[in-house]
């Protein structure tokens, strides 16, 4: 599968190089904004395809799926893009600034029978089934609580700190946490109570997010970008608490019981870098002439999307590109 990569950001040096390892994939092609910053990428590592404008890789035929990295801001912009010139679509996350544009997203591609995904990496990865198993494994007895954590030291970066960028903690990192929640407490929500400390930008720093379930279980996440945390997520249950070691790329799931003694520990298996399952993902549907993940179907995106709209609207925290917006 010809891949051409939309934006030369600071990610596509993490996940190129995973791509280049997977025989089923091939690095094609990849825009910038500058015809300079494309054939420096390419050259560094060795796409055929340098394009100056995303328009003129768009119109290469040879391009299968177009993997966009572009800013938060541009992500509905420049997959409406790719599926007007009929291309296939895999958008790092956020998906959207909002759940309307994501709900139109999904629209235009179902209308287009194209596919398209929201890269949250996590959702393809093998631990994600490993920490079910756990969870349903009854092991720890019922569980009735989660807390998750994901702090970066990243405030020093101009699309984290941008409004016009759609930058702030929640949409970079506290996606995570509740994409944790989501995959696996489900979506039976009853309501979300959160806690804010804005930036001087005034996009948020810090958050801490409540989620209720119907049934009583609740979730406990919290996000920011000033400093590092150390990443866990937790499961607790009547005879003991399950760890997951990084809930952004999960390294282990340890099993404790009610006197902290370790039952088990669970390696996740070796793995390039992560990035490679959702590619791999895609490779598939695409072969099979799918137009949704399985992994990340449409309407999980656009129901993430409306999770965290709830909570900016709690916040007050509107991008300048919603200003207006209907």
């Amino acid at each position: 599968m010809k891949i051409g990569i939309m934006g030369t950001g600071h990610i596509t040096d993490l996940v190129t190089p995973t791509l280049r390892e997977l025989k089923e994939i091939e690095c094609y092609a990849a825009a910038s904004r500058t015809q300079e910053k494309a054939v420096a990428f390419c050259e560094r590592y060795g796409f055929e395809k340098a394009y100056g404008t995303y328009e003129e890789m768009l119109s290469d035929p040879a391009v299968e799926l177009v993997y966009v990295v572009s800013p938060h801001s541009h992500h509905y912009e420049h997959m409406m893009q790719c599926l007007e010139h009929g291309k296939a679509v895999l958008c790092e996350k956020a998906f959207t600034l909002n759940a309307q544009q994501a709900r139109r997203v999904a629209e235009y591609a179902a209308e287009k029978k194209l596919f398209v995904a929201e890269a949250i990496w996590t959702r393809y990865m093998p631990s994600r089934k490993i920490i079910q198993d756990a969870i349903e494994s009854g092991i720890v007895g019922e569980i009735r609580a989660l807390t998750a954590n994901l702090f970066y030291s990243v405030a020093h970066k101009e699309r984290i700190m941008a409004p016009e960028l759609a930058g702030g903690a929640l949409l970079d990192v506290g996606v995570y946490g509740i994409n944790f929640a989501l995959m696996h407490f489900g979506t039976e929500i009853e309501r979300i109570e959160s806690s804010v400390q804005m930036t001087e930008t005034g996009v948020d720093g810090m958050e801490n997010i409540t989620v209720f379930y119907k049934d009583g279980r609740m979730a406990a996440i919290s996000a920011g970008i000033y400093s590092r945390s150390d990443r866990k997520g937790v499961f607790y249950g009547s005879k003991g608490y399950i760890e997951v070691e990084n809930i952004n790329n999960p390294q282990s799931v340890s099993v404790f019981d009610d006197k902290d003694r370790l039952l088990q520990r669970i390696e996740v298996p070796a793995q390039i870098s992560g990035y490679e399952y959702e590619f791999l993902e895609c490779e598939k549907a695409l072969r099979e002439g799918r137009t949704e993940s399985w992994s990340m179907p449409l309407s999980e995106s656009v129901r993430l999307m409306e999770t965290m709209d709830g909570i900016r609207a709690q916040w007050g925290l509107v991008y300048p590109q919603e200003q207006g917006e209907v």
